[in-house]
């Protein structure tokens, strides 16, 4: 988050968890507007301006000229945390 912007709502989690697996679930690239319309309930535009911001940087989405697209591999996470709970139970 930009340290000069002021946040006047912050995103419930049920709220972030609906953005992602809306974005999982599309199988084209999505504007913002369509991303809005998929959700069950209307969020405001800064909310949802947030929430992208966050998954961008957690390097969840991938934000595109043709839209945004989710980049996260599951599956590279599951092979990691295998492999710490490996070295955690060694010690």
């Amino acid at each position: 988050m930009k340290p000069q912007q002021q946040v006047i709502h912050f995103p419930r989690l049920d709220t972030i968890l609906n953005v992602e697996e809306i974005i999982k679930k599309a199988e084209e690239p999505l504007s913002k507007n369509e991303i809005d319309r998929r959700l069950q309930k209307k969020i405001m535009r800064p909310t949802l301006n947030l929430i992208l911001q966050y998954l961008k940087e957690s390097g969840k989405i991938a934000d595109l000229k043709e839209g945004i697209i989710w980049i996260y591999k599951e599956d590279v996470s599951e092979k990691l945390r295998s492999k710490l709970d490996k070295g955690i139970a060694v010690m």
